[in-house]
């Protein structure tokens, strides 16, 4: 039977890959995410993801321009469903990004679950902040938005 603790276990090795990612290496998230083709991210920055070739390569594209990162999950809830498991909380970040410094308190929903060898991974990652954090995100790079609109 599945515990919280196990839950905790996976969420703690995702977040400790996603420190390296900010770290400018996204290798490590390959080992906690799921490969289907029905996985899913949507970044702060807007757009969806979907399938892990686009989730990595959104990974790949962040660590590129990252150094010096650090993430913390606190407020976590974890609920578990059968074989399907999420989490939320809040994600405090602190990184530079294409050399600029940036902090951000994230809300964030990670959706695990239970894979053939019982192990299990990340089916699904949505964050999102603020407009103003997110146009310090993306550098700086902006555009008048619309209702329908991305942040990117």
């Amino acid at each position: 039977m599945t515990t919280k603790r196990e839950i905790r276990e996976v969420s703690t090795q995702f977040y400790a890959a996603l420190k390296r990612m900010l770290n400018g290496d996204a290798r490590a998230l390959s080992d906690v995410w799921s490969h289907r083709s029905f996985v899913t991210a949507m970044h702060p920055l807007g757009g969806r993801q979907v399938g892990w070739a686009e989730v990595r390569k959104t990974w790949e594209q962040i660590a590129q321009r990252s150094s010096e990162g650090k993430v913390e999950l606190k407020d976590q809830l974890i609920h578990l469903a059968g074989e399907v498991a999420y989490e939320i909380g809040i994600e405090h970040v602190e990184a530079k990004l294409g050399g600029q410094k940036f902090t951000a308190k994230i809300r964030v929903t990670n959706i695990y679950q239970r894979e053939g060898a019982g192990a299990w991974k990340i089916t699904h990652h949505h964050t999102d902040m603020s407009p103003a954090a997110a146009w310090k995100f993306s550098n700086g790079h902006s555009r008048r938005q619309g209702p329908d609109d991305d942040l990117v």
